[in-house]
């Protein structure tokens, strides 16, 4: 079973689900495990951007169908914000809402008809900074990653190639610095890297196998 944080602190999540008997059953959940703090509850899309910009928290678990602005468009918007919390997408697992939820940069997924120790063991997972999809092929996944990356991930993994500092990442992207290391962060997770010289060196490699990089 996953822990507290390192420094005993339960961890922070911020609950987000148009359906209320649903949002009310989740915070009584959590609130019942020692393990989490829930910070917020919300109902929509810009109720979530809201509240976690005001506190800051680890965790983001989300309705891929959120109102009004939707799962995948959320995370986005998310991405390019500093300090963002991680995100858990707690939807149906028909389709290819797994990859989807992974492609636009969640970090995990549980599913609605799961039990609920599944919910939670997935939540302190993804905040100990791991990617959790349990209906994906990992060995598919990472035969082939670059599929994973988002379109500013691909751009920013062209740039690195080209030997752009983070400085000149930020510039170049009108981002910030520390919002270019979260998606760097991203970035190596998902290429399974620990360093822009692996990086760079997965691209060239990935070029010789004439794997296509264009972020359209």
């Amino acid at each position: 079973m996953q822990q507290l944080n390192a420094n005993g602190t339960p961890i922070s999540v911020t609950l987000a689900d148009s359906n209320m008997l649903v949002l009310s059953a989740m915070s009584e959940i959590f609130d019942c495990d020692p393990r989490f703090s829930v910070v917020a509850t919300v109902s929509t899309a810009e109720d979530f951007l809201g509240a976690v910009m005001r506190v800051s928290v680890q965790v983001g678990i989300i309705d891929w169908t959120l109102p009004a602005l939707g799962g995948q468009k959320l995370i986005e918007v998310l991405r390019e914000q500093s300090g963002a919390p991680r995100i858990l997408v707690y939807g149906h697992e028909t389709g290819d809402l797994p990859r989807k939820a992974l492609a636009a940069g969640a970090a995990g997924f549980s599913p609605r008809n799961g039990p609920v120790e599944g919910l939670l063991e997935t939540c302190a997972a993804v905040a100990a900074g791991q990617m959790v999809f349990p209906f994906l092929d990992v060995r598919e996944l990472h035969s082939d990653p670059i599929h994973l990356l988002t379109k500013r991930e691909k751009a920013l993994l062209e740039a690195l190639s080209k030997g752009l500092s983070n400085r000149q990442l930020a510039s170049e992207f009108g981002i910030s610095a520390n919002t270019v290391k979260f998606h760097l962060s991203n970035l190596y997770e998902k290429l399974s890297v620990t360093s822009r010289t692996q990086a760079v060196a997965f691209y060239f490699s990935a070029q010789m196998g004439q794997t296509s990089y264009s972020s359209e």
